[in-house]
């Protein structure tokens, strides 16, 4: 069974992404940067859900670690952030993200699809702009 990282302080949102990938993937819960920067360290995922706003590193700056680290860098990462204003889709996929979901997630079928292309190996949206 594939592995899903999960970062996101809201404890709320972490249940709901939890009740919808559980049946899926294997999930691991991260609430804030540091611990999931650890975490992706010793328990590599095939996926990262990252929230973009987190408290003391956002969701870009953890990003950008994940980049920098020879066993981290190809991981495919979606964005997953209220952000949801003209322009903020293209802002995060031009910021180093594969994939972009909105929040809160109103439908699932969204999160599963951008999930299943890139852990399918299906071009990034970042690689295809």
């Amino acid at each position: 069974m594939k592995k899903i990282a999960v970062v996101e302080d809201n404890p709320d949102n972490r249940l709901l992404v939890q009740v919808i990938l559980e049946s899926r993937y294997r999930i691991d819960e991260y609430a804030d940067g540091f611990s999931a920067l650890e975490g992706l360290r010793r328990k590599r995922p095939d996926l990262v859900l990252l929230d973009v706003s987190l408290p003391e590193m956002d969701g870009t700056q953890v990003l950008r670690r994940i980049r920098a680290e020879d066993g981290l860098r190809d991981l495919p990462v979606i964005a997953l952030t209220a952000h949801a204003m003209a322009g903020d889709r293209e802002k995060f996929i031009a910021a180093g993200f594969d994939d972009y979901v909105t929040k809160p997630i109103v439908d699932e079928t969204l999160l599963l699809a951008a999930i299943e292309k890139l852990i399918n190996g299906r071009p990034a949206a970042r690689e295809a702009t």
